[in-house]
């Protein structure tokens, strides 16, 4: 489980176990710029997995994949919003092999939550006394 606290502003502090990063809006709409916004959060999600994934599936067959190169961007119309990934295969692969491993990006598994429907629960939790 993720949690967030805000430090200041608009910034928020993401920590999980020992691990913490940082997350805040641009100047444009008030914020600081002082870290990932939370729609670069869900980019970057999809794109370490996506990393991940090609790499653990290359490893798992000896392919020669020496780097995955993702890019994704989230294009906002309304009330649609369009993910695009963009790939890049780096090392001596065969057309087949980048084929497959297309394929594969596609079973990561934020790839796949996002592609499901999506619930959410949203209920208050009771205030840590003294804060």
């Amino acid at each position: 489980m993720v949690e967030g606290k805000r430090k200041e502003k608009f910034i928020t502090e993401l920590s999980f176990g020992i691990h913490k990063i940082i997350a805040d809006v641009s100047s444009k709409v008030g914020g600081t710029d002082a870290g990932f916004g939370p729609h670069e959060i869900l980019e970057a999600s999809l794109t370490a997995c996506t990393v991940i994934t090609l790499q653990m599936y290359a490893d798992q067959k000896s392919w020669p994949l020496q780097s995955a190169n993702v890019k994704v961007s989230i294009d906002k119309e309304g009330l649609e919003s369009h993910i695009i990934r963009e790939i890049t295969l780096i090392g001596a692969l065969s057309s087949e092999q980048r084929e497959r491993l297309l394929a594969i990006a596609n079973k990561c598994p934020i790839h796949k939550m996002l592609t499901r429907k999506i619930e959410i629960s949203t209920k208050l939790a009771e205030p840590i006394a003294g804060v």
